[in-house]
This record gives C-alpha cells, sequence and structure tokens, in this order.
C-alpha cells in the first residue's frame, strides 16, 4: 500500500474535473480524495497499491476528453496512511 499526491494543471477546473477523477477512482480502486486549489489546480491524495495507482494517474490525465485538458500531474509518493475507506470529492 502506497500514497500519492498528485496536483493536475490545466483547464482542470469548472469542466468537471472532480467528478471524473471519482470515476477513475472508483475504475482502479484507490481511498481519498480530490479537490481545487486556490491557484486553479486539482490535487488529488490516493492510496492503494502501485499498480491501482499507476493506473489511476494514467486515468486522471484524462487524454480524448474533449472539456478537460490536463497539461501536466505533478505526483509525490509517500507510505499510506491507511486513512480513507473511499474516494469522495471534497468542496
Amino acid at each position: 500500500m502506497e500514497r500519492i499526491t498528485a496536483v493536475a494543471k490545466g483547464r482542470v477546473q469548472g469542466v468537471g474535473y472532480r467528478h471524473f477523477i471519482e470515476g477513475c477512482a472508483q475504475a482502479t480502486g484507490v481511498h481519498g480524495y480530490v479537490r481545487n486549489l486556490p491557484d486553479g489546480t486539482v490535487e488529488m491524495v490516493a492510496e492503494s497499491s502501485p499498480a491501482s495507482l499507476a493506473d489511476f494517474v494514467r486515468l486522471a490525465h484524462a487524454r480524448g476528453n474533449p472539456v478537460i485538458q490536463v497539461e501536466d500531474i505533478s505526483v509525490t509518493n509517500s507510505p499510506a496512511t491507511e486513512e480513507f475507506h473511499y474516494f469522495r470529492a471534497e468542496w
């Protein structure tokens, strides 16, 4: 079990990206949260197996989505805390 903190840059606020990320989390089985940050980026904190986290980040790029445009996702790894039991969008 590992933890990532990822920050997505681009057109990621006001375009349904948090909802999209909830679907990515459900598809990959990761637990954690997604939230908008004041600087226009979106932060994702997720815990799961390394393979599931890699799939989650791959899906989070939203390639081919006509509305969401992710320019970059920076990822920081850390030890899992196992504090999450599901994935949620924070408002």
